[in-house]
């Protein structure tokens, strides 16, 4: 089964269209408050963390922890591992994920650098396969399902330039340029120029805009039929790989990983 092609989803009901259920969604709401600054909260906390009044916010924790997705200690709520069931009906309905992650291993083990495919979720990507190196380059583990900034990670510019351009204006209209470094971007102007060069090349450097220290590369990963999985990088120290060394000898790497992934998921 492949994964759509980036940008050619279905149409999306609307919150207030008959075929929408509210109760669900804000079920979704309610586990997705959960991350790593909110592991355990209190009642009051996951209220005002999904926008809820006290009184809907307890009945869908008390619906979840019945349920088994939700543990309770006195007044602290928090995940449990039956969630991850939740990843797992995704990892095993897309039969694409463990040909990426062999294909991430290569270049860990060729390179010595971490690698990942993500996708992009509206202004955040979310990593979806990672083969991680020896050593660890930010702040925060990083895993499947781990979020951050489209725009300040070389897969997200990587896969916001590849989407049409009328989803591209909007993407770009709703952005928020934060200074994270001194490096980071946030002229709205340079941005879409730099995006415009990304989409021309076909790849993507990202250089210490999010996290001092680090580098990262992107391309972009398809199957056979041309639709898009995501974005596949690698991410290094800045000290010690350069940027012509990213271009001239890690990304011709990329891009043949890229190419066996395109082979190989038919």
């Amino acid at each position: 089964m492949a994964m759509s092609k980036l940008g050619m989803n279905e149409e999306k009901l609307s919150p207030d269209h008959r075929d929408y259920v509210g109760a669900l969604a804000s079920g979704l709401d309610v586990i997705m408050a959960f991350d790593p600054q909110h592991k355990e909260m209190t009642l009051s906390e996951v209220a005002e963390q999904t926008g809820m009044d006290r009184a809907k916010a307890r009945r869908f924790l008390l619906t979840l922890h019945a349920l088994g997705y939700i543990k309770r200690e006195g007044r602290q709520f928090t995940l449990t591992p039956k969630v991850l069931a939740l990843s797992y009906a995704y990892n095993a309905s897309n039969d694409h994920l463990n040909v990426v992650e062999h294909y991430l291993h290569d270049i860990t083990a060729q390179l010595g650098e971490s690698s990942s495919l993500a996708v992009l979720d509206q202004q955040d990507i979310m990593y979806v396969v990672r083969s991680p190196a020896a050593h660890r380059l930010m702040s925060i583990a990083l895993s499947a399902g781990t979020r951050l900034p489209a725009a300040y990670t070389s897969m997200g510019r990587m896969l916001v330039a590849k989407l049409p351009s009328e989803e591209q204006k909007e993407w770009l209209k709703n952005v928020f340029l934060e200074e994270f470094t001194q490096h980071s971007i946030v002229d709205k102007p340079a941005f879409e120029q730099m995006l415009v060069q990304v989409a021309e090349q076909n790849f993507c450097i990202v250089d210490q805009e999010l996290d001092l220290g680090l580098r990262s590369l992107a391309v972009p990963a398809f199957t056979f039929d041309g639709s898009l999985l995501g974005a596949i990088n690698l991410s290094t120290n800045a000290s010690r790989v350069s940027h012509q060394t990213l271009i001239e000898e890690y990304l011709p790497v990329l891009r043949e990983v890229a190419e066996q992934i395109r082979l190989h998921t038919k």
